[in-house]
């Protein structure tokens, strides 16, 4: 047989094979019943990001990558000497504003005695206008019958008028006083804002204090270290990059037909490419409501039907708690939806189930 019918026996044989292919995916396709869907995804999980609140030195990190942490758990430290010379200077203010409220209070007290003695000065001087006033009166009647001189009627009217001019001096006097006190206890108030002040920013260097210590916010693993001890970050910087062991689950795309028939809640099993024998089971926590891929067109039904929707699959947090040590994200493997309640899983999808 020469070459070139040798080449073309075997593109036959090429051919033909694809076209068995071809036929067989069409009449037996995934070998999946009706009701069960599946589709391809990855093991993912959410990830936080562990990150200063101001800007600031690293002092230490406490984890390491690969690390298992608690919700809570210390993971870094940050150079706090500034802060802490910033809480002694607004510690050493609040003391000084407390002593301005109490110097205030004793001023007050001071202006409200002198106050009283005003009040006593202006009785005081009232008595003796008033006994001006009935001798100025006595001598003036005493004058009309000319048995008083006219040096004592003057003399008795300058006394009636230096008794009037002493009240009104000892009303102002007590006037003065009265904004004396005002004065004091305005002092007061002020003295007070500026203890409450100290206080506020007391506080707020402690709350700066207490973000210093980067905490864990949820159980997971260190996935790995962004910065490193010594480094300076600016407000928001990174330090930890954490997964967390929680919340796990498997995106995977599905066809608009079989895609409108996931129900949220729906059972999966998924099958990872690392342990094909064991089965983990999750359930359908999302679905897209908008298309993922499409194709350039979709004006007619066929090319509608090749619309791709994501799915998630989420796996239990109980189950993933009993395990949690074996837990790893970005493992590729195989998603098989239930679209019909009543649906049969397959004879390959009822294995070894991880409980």
């Amino acid at each position: 047989m020469s070459a070139s019918k040798r080449w073309f026996a075997v593109a036959s044989v090429i051919v033909a094979a694809a076209g068995a292919y071809f036929y067989w995916g069409k009449l037996v396709g995934s070998g999946l019943p009706d009701g069960i869907a599946r589709g391809n995804g990855r093991i993912e999980a959410v990830e936080i990001d562990v990150s200063t609140k101001a800007s600031g030195r690293i002092r230490e990190i406490l984890a390491d990558e690969g690390e298992f942490v608690t919700a809570g758990q210390p993971l870094a430290h940050m150079d706090t000497r500034q802060l802490e010379a910033q809480r002694r200077q607004a510690a050493a203010q609040m003391q000084r504003a407390m002593i301005a409220v109490e110097t205030a209070k004793s001023l007050v007290t001071q202006r409200e005695a002198e106050r009283t003695a005003a009040e006593a000065v202006v009785g005081q001087r009232e008595a003796e206008l008033d006994a001006a006033e009935r001798k100025l009166a006595r001598s003036e009647q005493l004058a009309k019958t000319e048995n008083v001189s006219l040096q004592v009627l003057d003399n008795d009217r300058a006394t009636e008028r230096g008794a009037r001019a002493g009240v009104a001096a000892a009303r102002a006097q007590m006037a003065a006083s009265d904004a004396a006190i005002g004065a004091a206890k305005a002092q007061v108030v002020d003295a007070g804002s500026a203890v409450d002040a100290a206080k506020a920013a007391i506080e707020s260097i402690d709350a700066d204090l207490a973000d210093s210590t980067l905490v864990s916010p949820r159980d997971g693993r260190v996935q790995y270290r962004v910065a490193q001890p010594g480094e300076v970050l600016s407000a928001g910087g990174r330090v930890l990059n954490l997964v967390d062991l929680g919340d796990v689950y498997m995106t995977f795309f599905l066809p608009t037909a079989q895609a409108g028939r996931v129900a949220l809640g729906a059972e999966v099993r998924l099958v990872l490419d690392a342990a094909p024998k064991y089965l983990i089971p999750a359930r359908v926590t999302y679905v897209a409501d908008v298309a993922q891929f499409t194709p350039k067109t979709v004006e007619t039904e066929e090319e509608r039907q090749k619309l791709m929707f994501r799915v998630k699959a989420k796996i239990p947090q109980e189950l993933l708690k009993k395990h949690i040590t074996h837990v790893k994200t970005g493992l590729p493997g195989v998603a098989y939806v239930r679209l019909s309640p009543g649906a049969e899983w397959p004879k390959s999808l009822t294995g070894t189930l991880v409980e």
